[in-house]
């Protein structure tokens, strides 16, 4: 107590002394700081009376409230004794009540075993399935149910098992039939609308002559961004509009793999652009081959025509076309001995081939360029794969895809080019040579006339 009491006076020290220096910085004259201090002193000696008369007034009080504090710790400790010895009569009726459930469950126990693995393969199968859309409510069901089957102090009522029932022989009965019904679909921009869809057994959906394809994750039918080729997607109208009947249509017993390949399979134009500037240049020059041929053709054809009616008149040489003008030519010269005549029907028929054989060089170039700018693109298709393969390694195949595509399909394409352009050249030639034949045969029977008659002169 003596302690505490000198520390009030030296703190009541610091304080007068701090309020002194205050003071004497404000005073004007000796007295008023004199007359400060003293008043200082009576005040701070009244505020210690006033705080040492309260904590003796207190002490009592606070030795009845430490009393307290200590009766009610040993009230709680009585009870924790007592909650501690009901704990463990409550855990040994507990555990004998668990032994008799468990008793009495018996061979039940199994067969709630089989239903929560039943309701879980249920529930993931029938969120993968199409009925899925028409069906929504039953995977909660499924999945609480599933739940419910997996704590051993819950039991499944009959309810609940005629519900599982019913949903299995549901999904059984949905995937056997062509059901059209009314949902939402999310087309190739992303935007989703109601529309009208119906569903293929548990194979495909279709809306709109269009192939939809069910994503599992997001519960939703999404148009399918490229479709099938038109002999799959022709025979949709047919059967959303038939109301009885057998309809023939495309379905995936895959559930969507087998559809997913068939759209991503590329199109002809797409093979093609994958032959990369070679490709397009092999058919570049296979359409001007194509053309040259055809232009040979028709204009060998009406040569042709021209020459077989001369040799029906081949007294009258026509000059519009090749046979009239060697006739004529051989006609000018007969007054010439057989050496001359010879020679200038040798001269006219030379002069009339290279006009039978026009372009047909060119058509033969083209054969034979064609497959040779394939096997460019091969090499030029097959340095890229090894480039890949070279800076990624062979582990991933679509990286060596691009060079693999553009190797096969130039080849293809010059193939493709070279083998028609062969057979049109040789048809071209095959015209060309017959006509020169024509010419060849009517000149040497002039020669032989013009022979047998000098002879009978001679």
């Amino acid at each position: 107590m003596i302690s505490i009491i000198k520390k009030i006076g030296l703190a009541s020290g610091l304080i007068l002394a701090f309020t002194m220096s205050a003071q004497a910085a404000t005073a004007i004259s000796l007295d008023e700081l004199l007359q400060s201090v003293k008043s200082g002193r009576v005040g701070d000696a009244a505020a210690n009376k006033a705080r040492l008369d309260e904590f003796r007034a207190n002490r009592s009080k606070q030795s009845k409230m430490l009393n307290d504090e200590k009766a009610e710790q040993k009230r709680q400790e009585d009870l924790s004794a007592k909650m501690e010895k009901q704990f463990e009569v409550n855990d040994g009726k507990i555990l004998q009540l668990e032994q008799q459930f468990q008793e009495r469950l018996g061979g039940l126990k199994e067969l709630f075993g089989v239903l929560q693995q039943a309701s879980g393969d249920a529930r993931a199968q029938m969120e993968a399935s199409l009925t899925q859309v028409e069906f929504p409510e039953r995977t909660e069901f499924l999945l609480e149910f599933a739940k419910k089957m997996g704590q051993s102090n819950r039991l499944a009522s009959i309810e609940e098992i005629e519900r599982l029932w019913f949903e299995l022989q549901r999904e059984m009965t949905e995937t056997g039939k062509v059901v059209t019904f009314t949902t939402k679909v999310v087309n190739k921009i992303g935007e989703e609308n109601q529309q009208e869809v119906t569903r293929i057994g548990a194979f495909n959906v279709v809306s709109e002559g269009k192939y939809l394809e069910f994503i599992p994750e997001t519960q939703r039918l999404v148009e399918l961004q490229r479709q099938p080729p038109s002999r799959y997607t022709d025979r949709i109208p047919d059967l959303v509009n038939a109301t009885e009947g057998q309809w023939p249509i495309g379905i995936d017993p895959t559930r969507g793999q087998l559809l997913g390949l068939l759209v991503q399979s590329p199109t002809l134009q797409e093979r093609i652009a994958q032959g990369g500037t070679v490709g397009y240049v092999i058919i570049v020059l296979g359409i001007i081959g194509v053309l040259i041929a055809i232009w040979r053709v028709l204009a060998l054809s009406a040569v042709g025509a021209k020459v077989n009616s001369q040799v029906k008149h081949i007294q009258e040489p026509k000059t519009n076309n090749p046979l009239g003008r060697v006739l004529k030519v051989g006609q000018e010269a007969k007054g010439a001995d057989i050496e001359t005549v010879e020679l200038k029907l040798g001269e006219a028929i030379l002069r009339e081939t290279p006009k039978l054989n026009s372009m047909l060089p060119l058509l033969k170039i083209i054969s034979v360029v064609a497959p040779l700018l394939g096997l460019l693109g091969t090499v030029t298709g097959m340095i890229v794969t090894f480039q890949a393969i070279t800076l990624y390694g062979a582990g991933d195949p679509k990286l060596m895809a691009g060079g693999i595509s553009t190797a096969l399909v130039t080849t293809v394409l010059g193939l493709v080019v070279a083998i028609p352009t062969v057979f049109l050249h040789t048809l071209v030639s095959s015209r060309a040579r017959r006509l020169t034949q024509i010419l060849q045969e009517e000149s040497a029977g002039m020669l032989a006339e013009l022979a047998e008659s000098e002879a009978k002169t001679s």
